[in-house]
């Protein structure tokens, strides 16, 4: 993670140059003072470098969620702030017994935490009897925290370089800015019902998702990712589809030891909605990639006008992927998760 960054020089990052997208390499606002897109932030960048000046109220979302996948469990941590609706969640699943351990804090409102729309250092963070957490950035990662009365986690997620930041515009009224900071180390320890679980070094992974932007009331996403160590390599793969079709925009790529190779090249996804436990298939250009779950999480909130439905299969994958230079490597035992999520908010 590094704060200051006046600019980069994007000639000398190897990468597979988008026929479409600008690369970012300056700070930059992404809304013009009316509130509307500032078309010359549509690109995507390395580094979060988007002042997300976003104005108005209704459509406006912002959130930070971290993923993360250890030996023992899979955690997912959100804070958000939906302008009329916040939606604060810790869950915790137990992998080898299988049990959930979820703690919702829903409010209605103008009540959700208040995310800043500065690039970094972020901090980030909710306290309410039923749940507290934080995000807080620091000089070599981000510390993650979170208690109810049955769970603690205590974790550090080191920065390992590159993200994938990218603009997504529907329109000039409608568009999303996202930061996906995948394959990140983590250590720390979780504490549940009572028994500690330390995590262990270089075998567990976090990833962030990022989101600021104005959405349209309905729409349907898919998000994977994918880390681990390929033989002496920390590998990362993120992929994306559906809310982007047509956008001209993808969140597509690989990281490797922290360097990332963005794919401008929408991927395609065959995945069945029957039985979400049958292998999630994703392929494209430069790659090929199949994870069979070991979990699903089923979440669904309908609040009428309000709903979300999210299936989260966490899994191990296997396949391969290729990066800038053109080299080859094995997904062969990367853990991530792929999801569909439908929303109208």
């Amino acid at each position: 993670m590094e704060y200051a960054v006046p600019g980069l020089d994007c000639s000398r990052l190897p990468q597979r140059v988008s026929s479409v997208l600008s690369e970012i390499c300056e700070p930059i606002d992404l809304c013009l003072p009316n509130g509307r897109l500032n078309d010359a932030a549509v690109g995507y960048s390395r580094r979060p470098l988007h002042r997300t000046n976003l104005s108005g109220w209704g459509r406006t979302k912002r959130w930070e969620y971290w993923g993360v996948v250890t030996t023992t469990h899979a955690i997912g941590m959100t804070i958000s702030n939906l302008d009329y609706l916040a939606v604060n969640q810790l869950y915790v699943l137990d992998r080898a017994t299988g049990q959930e351990v979820v703690s919702d804090v829903i409010g209605f409102g103008p009540t959700g935490a208040k995310l800043q729309d500065d690039p970094a250092p972020l901090t980030a963070q909710i306290r309410g009897r039923k749940l507290t957490m934080a995000f807080v950035d620091h000089e070599g990662g981000t510390t993650l925290s979170a208690k109810t009365d049955r769970v603690e986690v205590s974790l550090d997620a080191t920065a390992s370089g590159d993200c994938l930041a990218v603009v997504v515009p529907w329109d000039d009224k409608r568009f999303q800015y996202t930061v996906k900071d995948l394959a990140r180390p983590v250590t720390g320890s979780i504490r549940v019902d009572g028994k500690s679980f330390e995590v262990a070094p270089g075998q567990s992974y976090a990833a962030l998702d990022r989101g600021r932007g104005r959405w349209p009331y309905s729409l349907t996403w898919n998000w994977a990712t994918a880390a681990g160590l390929v033989g002496t390599d920390v590998v990362g793969l993120q992929l994306g589809g559906k809310w982007t079709d047509g956008t001209g925009s993808t969140e597509n790529g690989i990281f490797v030891n922290g360097h990332l190779t963005y794919w401008p090249d929408s991927v395609t996804w065959d995945y069945n909605p029957d039985n979400w436990y049958d292998p999630w298939h994703i392929t494209g250009e430069f790659v090929d990639a199949v994870m069979v779950p070991f979990h699903v999480r089923s979440a669904t909130t309908n609040l009428g006008v309000l709903a979300s439905s999210t299936q989260q299969a966490f899994g191990t994958w296997s396949g391969t992927a290729i990066d800038g230079s053109g080299q080859q490597f094995r997904l062969d035992g990367l853990e991530g998760w792929a999801e569909q999520a439908r929303n109208r908010w």
